[in-house]
């Protein structure tokens, strides 16, 4: 009893989304519509209760938990963090667009239900409890995008729905295969030891198949059909909160199952190559963007490539890990101040209808330009210092055309990164031709902006 009581301490942070969540969804039965921002308060309180927690946690020896189910560990403790602060971004940014709706109360606890999922995806070290946790980042998200309630809304939740079903299934089998040759051993702890005498071919099968349909939750090659669509159809608030949330979890996932794997199969190189696929191809698809969400969506699916380098050189340098959960944090900050730039001007629907922001509203264009030139990978910012440490893993994890690709596909980027910004330097609006921009998204855009320049700068000291 006493190992239970102390392994539920030790995933305290999971257990307070999930106690919050539930109460976020219980109480908005009983909660006017009018004061549904109390269960607002109920979600915050949740988020920044499991970041105590985390940061409790982090003082911790690391180990498993749960029998050997679940990793303790530092990378865990980050993403804790990370996906606190993230969810607490997305609510920030999304209060506009919630307040007084009639379904805010469910969409606080569909976001805590899908954060949950997300850490518990991270912290996995058994592959049936990655598929729980999986299913539990996954099937709010259906729900999420189709609140708005709007043809795109619907065309974004079936299609995410759809690809959810289908990845779903593959990685199901895979996970059935790889019991299968192992001997039912789920654990990542024995299941290198365990597949090292069965079939190289079913091996690598069954662990492709997990690798694929994990990639659907991380919205990279070949599961990111959904994301531009669900990017874009989706209320500003699940459209941020889809492209930045599940994608932590799905990363660290796709890296402890590589690093569980037995050298006999070539893992690292699967993910190698869908990295480069995803890269490349969300770089290409931008360009002819014109729709800021739209572009974003396919922005995202470029980052998820860069986040999936250190996972390439997973077990070959110790350079992987710590690259890897850096990038992660750098990209929600910097992705998230750039929907909030969006959800603050929720009438301006194509990258032109920015024309005169810097003269008008300079507060947001200060913060577009941050997030844009922060997705880019420029210093000061976060992401350059993630993306110069991912590239140096691989580099140093002996993949160094891997670096190369990202510095390739980095500066095709610049297209249309800064083709979204140009107008905002061009001409100036018409008096009256849009609407005051959204406090809270503001402050959320403005936060998320100075968050994603000192995190570069602490980084970059460190």
């Amino acid at each position: 009893m006493s190992g239970m009581g102390s392994d539920v301490v030790a995933v305290l942070p999971e257990v307070l989304l999930l106690v919050g969540a539930l109460a976020a969804l219980v109480g908005g039965a009983y909660t006017p519509r009018e004061r549904q921002w109390v269960l607002r308060l109920v979600a915050v309180a949740a988020l920044l209760g499991s970041s105590a927690a985390a940061v409790v946690g982090l003082t911790s020896p690391a180990g498993l938990v749960f029998e050997g189910t679940y990793a303790v560990d530092s990378t865990t403790g980050a993403v804790r963090l990370i996906v606190a602060a993230a969810t607490l971004l997305v609510i920030g940014l999304g209060v506009d667009e919630l307040a007084g709706h009639r379904q805010e109360s469910e969409t606080y606890a569909l976001l805590l239900l899908s954060a949950t999922g997300a850490v518990v995806m991270a912290g996995a070290a058994d592959l049936l409890v990655m598929v729980v946790a999986f299913l539990l980042a996954s099937i709010p998200l259906y729900a999420l995008v189709g609140q708005a309630r709007t043809a795109s809304a619907a065309e974004g939740a079936m299609k995410t729905y759809l690809m959810g079903a289908l990845f779903g299934i593959v990685l199901l089998t895979g996970v059935v295969v790889l019991l299968g040759v192992s001997g039912g051993e789920a654990g990542y702890a024995g299941l290198a030891v365990a597949l090292e005498t069965a079939p190289a071919g079913a091996v690598a099968a069954g662990a492709v198949a997990v690798i694929v349909g994990l990639m659907f939750k991380a919205g990279g090659v070949p599961g990111h059909f959904w994301v531009p669509d669900a990017a874009q159809g989706a209320g500003v608030t699940a459209a941020a909160f889809l492209t930045t949330v599940p994608k932590i979890g799905a990363v660290v996932a796709i890296y402890r199952l590589v690093d569980a794997l037995p050298v006999t199969v070539d893992a690292q190189l699967v993910v190698a190559v869908l990295a480069v696929a995803s890269m490349t191809l969300g770089n290409l698809a931008a360009f002819a963007q014109t729709a800021p969400r739209r572009l974003l969506g396919w922005s995202t699916v470029s980052q998820v490539g860069y986040a999936l380098l250190p996972a390439a050189v997973a077990g070959r340098t110790d350079l992987a890990e710590p690259a890897m959960v850096l990038f992660l944090a750098a990209y929600a900050v910097t992705n998230l101040a750039a929907f909030a730039v969006v959800a603050a001007l929720p009438r301006r629907v194509s990258i032109d209808d920015y024309r005169g922001l810097a003269r008008s509203h300079p507060l947001l264009a200060g913060a577009l330009l941050v997030s844009l030139l922060g997705l880019l990978g420029t210093p000061p910012t976060s992401v350059f210092v993630g993306k110069l440490l991912v590239a140096t893993a691989a580099w140093d994890g002996g993949s160094g055309w891997l670096a190369v690709v990202l510095v390739v596909n980095t500066l095709a980027s610049l297209f249309y990164y800064l083709r979204w910004f140009a107008p905002v330097f061009r001409g100036g609006e018409v008096d009256g031709e849009y609407p005051e921009p959204r406090a809270w998204a503001t402050r959320a855009a403005v936060v998320g902006g100075v968050a994603s320049v000192v995190l570069g700068l602490i980084a970059g000291a460190v």
